[in-house]
């Protein structure tokens, strides 16, 4: 049903799911909890229903415009939760120092597991191998959970390599936030694999993709959108219940209450948004491999044979759309796709 309801909508289903549903429920929570302290200040006893038809259609009415300004402010809204906006450059660097080592410790646990089941396993390690092991398991920060990932089941281990996947590759594109990096990885994937940079060549990727693999594309990160709409609106929200306290007639054990529901919710839904960007990525990730013939098609060039040419290929492609011209870029012949034969002369009709 779902999947027919995607269909339908088009474009609109991640409007609609990304942002509008969850500002109505956060209206919602605002009519039931909120609203009725402020009845009877004068700008909502102005503007509150007379009847309950009149709520609902305010409602939907108010959820419908809110989600509209919401969606056309995705950008910022995403950026700060990332940490490239409005964080001062101290907390910007504290953070990235922090998940690099988040990344670093991760990485080491599951090197720790490999080679302790490899010795188990399999012959004497080589030299390198055994170095490896004997150093992980003099680390003192790996000695306090060493004994958790020893008893975890395979699937238990696999959720440990899921949470360092959520990490881009290169250790110069972490981001200081888990959000950050879990996104960064996704726009990494394409100049990482083939030095193709998706975020310079969307648009002609995306046009250029078969359709399913675009749609997909398009779609996936909607789970995304409304765990950062739902919690955008849930610290409004505690903001506003705080606010209302002073108001003429507050409610003051429901405002402290709902205030204090939502904030702990709040890190449940970074969390959950953090999560959701898994099929996200998976989504980009098909794109960039069954895109990636078409898009040169289109760019007139013809994909290489040997990977490292294709590679180079992607880097002189991106850095002619990402730069100004220079002729250096004249490179690129070597790629382009030879000109269709030209049309023989008509024949000659005289006698």
């Amino acid at each position: 049903m779902g999947d027919i309801a995607k269909s339908v909508l088009g474009g609109a289903w991640t409007l609609i799911v990304g942002w509008i549903l969850p500002t109505a429920l956060n209206l919602a929570v605002f009519f039931l909890t909120i609203a009725p302290s402020l009845r009877h200040t004068a700008p909502v006893a102005r503007l509150w229903p007379r009847t309950g038809a009149g709520t609902t259609l305010l409602l939907l009415c108010a959820a419908l415009l809110l989600g509209l300004v919401l969606s056309a402010l995705q950008t910022p809204l995403y950026r700060i939760l990332e940490g490239y906006s409005l964080w001062p450059s101290r907390a910007y660097e504290r953070g990235c120092v922090r998940q690099r080592a988040t990344k670093q410790r991760l990485a080491d646990r599951i090197d720790l597991l490999r080679l302790e089941r490899r010795a188990r396993t399999a012959a004497p390690l080589p030299a390198a191998d055994a170095e490896s092991l004997a150093r992980l398991r003099a680390d003192p920060r790996l000695a306090r959970t060493a004994g958790r990932d020893r008893r975890r089941t395979a699937a238990q281990r696999a959720l440990l390599g899921e949470r360092l996947s959520r990490y881009p590759v290169d250790d110069d594109q972490i981001a200081p936030t888990r959000l950050g990096n879990a996104i960064r990885r996704l726009e990494e994937y394409g100049h990482d694999r083939f030095r193709l940079d998706t975020q310079v060549l969307w648009n002609e990727l995306t046009g250029t993709a078969p359709e399913q693999i675009r749609r997909q594309a398009e779609l996936s990160r909607t789970n995304a959108d409304f765990f950062v709409a739902l919690l955008y609106g849930h610290a409004a929200l505690a903001v506003l219940a705080l606010a209302a306290l002073a108001s003429p007639d507050p409610s003051p054990a429901l405002l402290l209450g709902t205030a204090a529901a939502l904030v702990v919710l709040l890190p449940l839904w970074y969390r959950c948004a953090v999560n959701a960007t898994d099929e996200w990525a998976a989504a980009v990730r098909a794109l960039v491999n069954t895109g990636r013939k078409p898009l040169a098609e289109a760019l007139g060039v013809v994909l290489p044979h040997r990977l490292a040419d294709e590679r180079r290929m992607w880097r002189l492609l991106s850095n002619l759309h990402r730069r100004p011209y220079h002729e250096r870029a004249a490179v690129l012949d070597a790629f382009r796709a030879a000109p269709p034969d030209a049309a023989p002369p008509p024949a000659d009709r005289t006698p």
